[in-house]
């Protein structure tokens, strides 16, 4: 027991680190911090630069995006007010049109260089970025797959943007629906029904586009008059009526020229359709042809011009013909009691039985 007891004390003697042992420890890390020191510098310097690059890059796009949106709403600003002004779209809208392009740009900028400086910041600490890459690869194909219409959606939200086709105000024609645009997002563009409703269109559905809202429109009214009228007198009336229409308010400011009387648009054997036309502010076509309509209408009341169409003209004095004129009468036979049905009729053969 006492040789037990011996050997326990002296292997826990052994087991006990001693002052020597602790030195040669601290020495090895030292030496293997002194060994690996640059390294870790090396890294941390690499990681550092990445970082300030990304970063001052990132800041100086940006800017340079902002600098050419605030350079395209000075041109806007110069233009607004002119007369090339009047074709074009208002400074507002183009103002939204370069804030949505500065934010889209902006965006997709950011994210380039921001994941460029990660992925060169994972190879710095030495990290073998082809699973990575092959991993997001079959991820990016496996989400075009399923996300195709969205992908499609974007693009084409923003080349609408890009191209300005249309912008909020706007009263469009996209095809599956048509009304005036009150949003135009990157994936949806919202409009508004002539009967209130709200259509949502996703743009990548869009195949073509019919702006009512840009440059100038057309307000074009056909007069029905009768044949045998006098052509220098209506043509003088009309041209008196636009005239006035012309010079009197709000309408000045809707008419973008002079209502001309475009001349005979047809000649049918009772009745001759005269052509007037002018041109007006985007979207106001409909307003001015239902005031010209108007004046035209009470132009020609006071000056003995008749407005005909839709039934064939009667010409003064001639009587009304008999709608039973071409109606041949009624036959004899037709009655069985009458005596020629009577003395038509077969005589029934006499009773022989007896």
């Amino acid at each position: 027991m006492i040789a037990t007891v011996l050997s326990a004390s002296v292997s826990d003697t052994e087991e006990q680190p001693t002052l020597k042992d602790a030195q040669e420890q601290a020495g090895q890390a030292a030496s293997w911090v002194e060994q690996n020191w640059s390294t870790w510098l090396g890294i941390g310097l690499r990681v550092l630069l990445i970082v300030v690059i990304a970063v001052v890059l990132r800041v100086a796009i940006r800017r340079a995006i902002t600098k050419l949106i605030e350079r395209m709403n000075r041109t806007a600003q110069a233009v607004d007010g002119t007369a090339l002004g009047g074709l074009l779209v208002n400074v507002e809208r183009r103002r939204q049109r370069s804030q949505a392009i500065g934010s889209v740009l902006r965006s997709v900028a950011s994210f380039g260089i921001l994941g460029t400086a990660a992925l060169m910041i994972l190879g710095t600490f030495e990290i073998n970025l082809a699973p990575l890459l092959a991993s997001a690869g079959v991820a990016g194909v496996a989400i075009g797959f399923g996300a195709r219409n969205l992908v499609t959606d974007f693009l084409s939200g923003v080349f609408m943007i890009l191209e300005d086709q249309y912008g909020v105000g706007d009263t469009i024609d996209a095809g599956v629906a048509s009304g005036e645009v009150i949003e135009v997002g990157l994936r949806v563009t919202k409009l508004r029904g002539d009967n209130g409703e709200i259509w949502y269109v996703r743009n990548g559905e869009v195949k073509r586009i019919g702006n009512l809202s840009q440059g100038w429109a057309t307000a074009g009214v056909d007069v029905t008059v009768r044949a045998d009228e006098d052509l220098d007198k209506v043509k003088a009336v009309l041209a008196e009526a636009g005239e006035t229409m012309s010079k009197a308010e709000p309408w000045n400011e809707m008419l973008w020229g002079p209502i001309e009387v475009l001349g005979l648009d047809s000649v049918l054997l009772d009745s001759m359709v005269v052509r007037v036309s002018a041109k007006t502010m985007p979207g106001k076509s409909l307003t001015v042809e239902r005031e010209l309509r108007w004046r035209i209408k009470r132009a020609f009341d006071e000056s003995g011009i008749r407005i005909v169409g839709g039934v064939p003209v009667q010409v003064d004095g001639e009587p009304t013909a008999d709608p039973t004129a071409a109606v041949s009468a009624p036959s004899a036979y037709a009655s069985t009691t009458s005596p020629q049905s009577l003395a038509a009729s077969p005589i029934p053969p006499a009773n022989l039985s007896k």
